[in-house]
């Protein structure tokens, strides 16, 4: 029975429909509770600037990081420590399905890509104010209208670095090798226990730092309890199922242009569906929503982040889990990324009030009223969905309709 159970739910990977589900029901109530967005990118844009003062640099001099808060540590801010909590997620999830092993990028070519990749996508991400999270599966629940155009361009972003990853100069040359026998492939059963045992390790002391969270650290103004420890519980809820499942969101635009596969968007779109009238019900509440700025920022932050991504073989989630797994190439995007919103933040200051900050923010609740603004989110997703089912139509019957060209041409 324990085996049954091992192999079905920590080792094999799950479905993502349902994980991306529990993903869009679990970052509504991480909302509800914490008051925050569950987002990675601005925190690694803190990471960065506590970086620069490591290094003697008045950081209060520049806007962006004035923007972003910089106030406490990692250990002392709600997404510090749910994104500390994604990363033991990921960890555990590796650890417990025998997937942890060090391995480091074959050619120089996919090191490069990783890094300029990552610095691409960080620095896009950030002139959004978002990445796909804060701007894309987080986003659009909170009904801003800027994480409808960072999509589209985020889309627009995915099939151009598509396009540009699949150029003979990317593609690894293959190496052939001579053998006299097969390769055996064995497991070493030893290697898996102390692993899981590990993972084991990891969990017990990841429950006790929750709880320890819960009662130790301070109570904010506007909550009636404390909620680091909370914070560290949703991080490694979330690291652990997109680790599982294997979510990348962004990759989900990029299998469907490259391979015509729809699984993922779909089960993207329908995790959108339902985070939304969760928060919905929030913000009736009285919860303030999330709204970013309406500007050129999100265009071109947009298309920055989709084609960084591709280029880097990960978003932000994707690198995440696979730098766990022991992948080396994406701790190289995740450096890049960090870099990617040092650069940024740097230069904010020289076109942040021409492309964001002096732009509005639209909020879809207010423009169309509370339940037009409901129904107007649902219809546009609708139409999202329908637009994954007409790609990947159109992607089988160009296949198909090779296909039969070539049989053609070979009589």
């Amino acid at each position: 029975m324990w085996q049954d159970f091992r192999q079905k739910y920590l080792i094999r990977f799950w479905n993502p429909l349902p994980a991306v589900i529990a993903l869009g029901i679990l970052s509504t109530y991480y909302f509800g509770l914490t008051g925050s967005l569950w987002a990675v990118t601005g925190e690694f844009t803190r990471w960065g600037g506590h970086l620069l003062q490591m290094f003697g640099v008045d950081i209060g001099r520049f806007a962006y990081y004035q923007i972003q808060d910089m106030h406490g540590t990692p250990l002392s801010r709600n997404d510090g420590i749910m994104v500390i909590g994604m990363l033991l997620g990921c960890l555990i999830a590796s650890l417990w399905a025998n997937n942890f092993k060090i391995r480091f990028p074959k050619n120089k070519t996919r090191i490069a890509q990783a890094f300029i990749g990552g610095v691409i996508s960080g620095f896009g991400a950030r002139l959004a104010m978002g990445c796909n999270l804060a701007d894309f599966f987080t986003g659009i629940p909170y009904f801003s209208l800027h994480t409808w155009v960072f999509t589209i361009m985020m889309i627009i972003g995915v099939y151009v670095g598509s396009k540009f990853v699949a150029l003979p100069c990317f593609l690894p040359e293959p190496k052939l090798q001579k053998v006299s026998a097969q390769k055996q492939l064995f497991e070493s059963k030893q290697r898996s226990k102390i692993l899981f045992l590990l993972g084991c390790v990891v969990f017990v002391a990841s429950l006790g730092w929750i709880i320890w969270l819960t009662h130790a650290s301070p109570t904010p103004q506007n909550r009636a309890f404390p909620v680091l420890g909370m914070a560290l519980g949703f991080g490694i809820s979330f690291g652990f199922i997109i680790a599982r499942a294997q979510i990348c969101f962004t990759s989900a635009f990029r299998d469907l242009f490259m391979t015509g596969r729809s699984q993922m968007a779909n089960a993207v779109i329908i995790g959108m569906m339902v985070s939304c009238i969760g928060v919905f019900s929030y913000l009736m509440l009285g919860v303030p929503p999330k709204l970013s700025w309406l500007g050129p920022n999100i265009v071109l932050g947009g298309f920055l982040f989709g084609f960084g991504i591709v280029l880097a073989g990960g978003c932000e989630c994707g690198w995440m889990y696979r730098a766990l797994e022991g992948q080396i190439h994406y701790w190289i995007v995740g450096l890049g990324n960090v870099v990617g919103t040092i650069i940024l933040a740097l230069s904010w200051d020289y076109y942040g009030k021409a492309l964001a900050t002096s732009w509005p923010k639209i909020n879809l609740l207010e423009v169309f009223g509370n339940y037009g603004g409901l129904i107007v989110n649902y219809m546009l997703l609708f139409l999202a969905l329908c637009w994954v089912f007409w790609v990947q139509k159109r992607f089988f019957s160009k296949k198909t309709f090779k296909k039969l060209a070539g049989n053609s041409n070979a009589r």
